[in-house]
């Protein structure tokens, strides 16, 4: 089964692509003037307890690239997707366009997070007290909001 891209989905998809590829071109245009140490590690807190030289920001926007990358590859083989409900072929259209949204919304959310931690690394600035709190409400009321719209169809 294909589901096909709705206009969310596509504006979720340039929006990420965006987010990617203005990290890169920040990053190369912004090279010189990084600090040479820069953030590595964050606490609870959001102060920073670690320090790295300059060339470890590159790791972030890589795996920001991989998982992009490897969400992308999942969301076009709903047949491999997990639904947690009974799929009928009433049902089957709005549970797999369901999960899709979910997982694009999960893209869109770890793509702004990578994004934002790259920006915190290249301005050496501590992260938000209120940070980690706010990332995991965001993933799992993502997770709540469209598993409870999934229970609904069935």
């Amino acid at each position: 089964m294909k589901v096909n891209n709705s206009k969310i989905d596509i504006i979720i998809e340039v929006f990420c692509l965006l987010m990617l590829v203005g990290t890169v071109i920040c990053l190369i245009a912004m090279w010189e003037k990084i600090p040479n140490q820069i953030p590595a590690h964050y606490d609870a807190l959001g102060q920073v307890d670690r320090w790295e030289g300059k060339e470890g920001i590159v790791l972030l926007p890589i795996i920001e690239w991989i998982l992009y990358l490897f969400i992308t590859l999942i969301s076009l083989f709903p047949q491999a997707w997990n639904t947690g409900v009974k799929v009928t072929e009433e049902n089957r259209e709005r549970v797999y366009r369901t999960l899709k949204y979910m997982i694009q919304t999960m893209k869109l959310i770890m793509i702004v997070n990578f994004t934002y931690l790259v920006a915190c690394q290249v301005f050496a600035i501590n992260l938000p007290v209120w940070y980690t709190i706010l990332f995991m409400l965001m993933i799992f009321g993502d997770i709540a909001f469209w598993l409870v719209r999934l229970y609904k169809i069935q």
